[in-house]
């Protein structure tokens, strides 16, 4: 079994939960935030939309400045819970497609971040899918979560059932 083989049950998994929180999004709630320090639920969500992107970036490049001449990537924001569901969607299908695609050997290669041409750190390429994107959704995804409990709104069980769902 390939690498790529082996990650993609985990991937699906990660991706279904992450799906499940993001449909429980109300679009009347996008701007909410926890406090005047905190990002938006609509910036969680989105985020979560984007994350799954970076496989892209981990498995097809070696490196990535996320900052380049200090001007940082900022994603487009998502203008409704449909646009988040959709971009998240397309993402996951390309992000799923790459990991299956990698030749094993990819996986070992090392791959940088980068800000504003400094070097934050260099791990091998599964090593960076693993913390990178799937532990960073997983992250965003529990954030997501204390936010749709501080809106009473009905948080769906991840691995297994949750208090609202018992």
């Amino acid at each position: 079994m390939s690498i790529g083989q082996m990650l993609l049950p985990e991937f699906d998994q990660e991706m279904a939960g992450t799906r499940k929180v993001l449909e429980r999004v109300p679009d009347d709630k996008l701007e909410w935030k926890a406090h005047p320090k905190s990002n938006t639920i609509g910036w969680v969500a989105t985020h979560l939309a984007n994350i799954p992107s970076w496989t892209g970036y981990t498995l097809t490049q070696d490196s990535l400045d996320i900052n380049p001449g200090a001007k940082p990537f900022i994603a487009p924001p998502a203008k409704s819970v449909r646009e988040i569901l959709d971009r998240f969607d397309k993402n996951v299908a390309t992000a799923r497609q790459q990991i299956a695609a990698a030749e094993d050997a990819e996986f070992s290669r090392p791959w940088t971040l980068i800000n504003n041409g400094t070097k934050v750190f260099t791990l091998p390429k599964g090593a960076v899918l693993r913390s990178f994107v799937l532990n960073h959704i997983i992250h965003h995804r529990a954030h997501l979560c204390v936010y749709l409990r501080l809106n009473d709104i009905p948080v769906p069980g991840l691995y297994g059932p949750s208090a609202d769902e018992m």
